[in-house]
């Protein structure tokens, strides 16, 4: 279980750097170069996201359970992962009214992810991950407010609505996509049945 908590702690610093310490961010920038900053940052993400999965399968062994959850729970986390989906594509792709009216698509979609799996997930490693990426989200998300009272740009432009109707049709793919396959190969549950579907 602690290097469940290590992993996390890890990850979830990483990825604030931007956010929580951008005067380091972008000295270090200038001593390294952007590119060789993208090559490195990009490397610890994807070794940092190995670690968190390697960790969060080798707690399963351990875990105890806080709470179990009623069935019906897994039905309303589904539904709120189609929501979370959408929030992602809208994260990536040029800004329509979804990614406007949000303002932080990504952020809000990662703590839509994180509660919904905390409806229907009542062991303790679930707990630390998911409560811990909840936390992470509301943290960054005051942060971005106080930014944004301190005159910063932190909210993109409109461009398109058509850009709402791709992140809508992109969502639904990757949710079906993880859905049925994804999940189940990367994680070791289908999450239609764990729904009892």
């Amino acid at each position: 279980m602690a290097l469940l908590v290590l992993s996390i702690v890890l990850f979830l610093a990483l990825h604030s750097i931007r956010v929580f310490a951008p005067q380091w961010r972008e000295r270090t920038i200038a001593r390294m170069g952007v590119h060789a900053w993208r090559g490195l940052y990009s490397l610890l993400s994807i070794a940092s996201l190995v670690l968190l999965i390697y960790a969060f399968a080798a707690s399963r062994a351990v875990t105890p359970m806080l709470y179990t959850p009623p069935r019906f729970m897994s039905h309303i986390t589904l539904t709120l992962m189609l929501i979370a989906m959408i929030l992602l594509m809208a994260s990536i792709l040029p800004a329509g009214k979804i990614a406007v009216w949000v303002k932080h698509p990504m952020v809000t979609g990662v703590k839509v992810w994180a509660f919904a799996h905390l409806l229907s997930n009542g062991e303790l490693n679930s707990v630390l991950l998911f409560g811990g990426f909840l936390i992470w989200g509301v943290l960054v998300r005051i942060s971005a407010k106080r930014r944004e009272r301190a005159g910063e740009k932190v909210v993109r432009d409109f461009v398109s609505t058509q850009y709402d109707i791709a992140s809508i049709i992109g969502g639904v793919a990757l949710y079906a996509v993880i859905l049925l396959y994804l999940h189940q190969m990367l994680i070791g549950v289908s999450p239609l049945a764990a729904a009892g579907m």
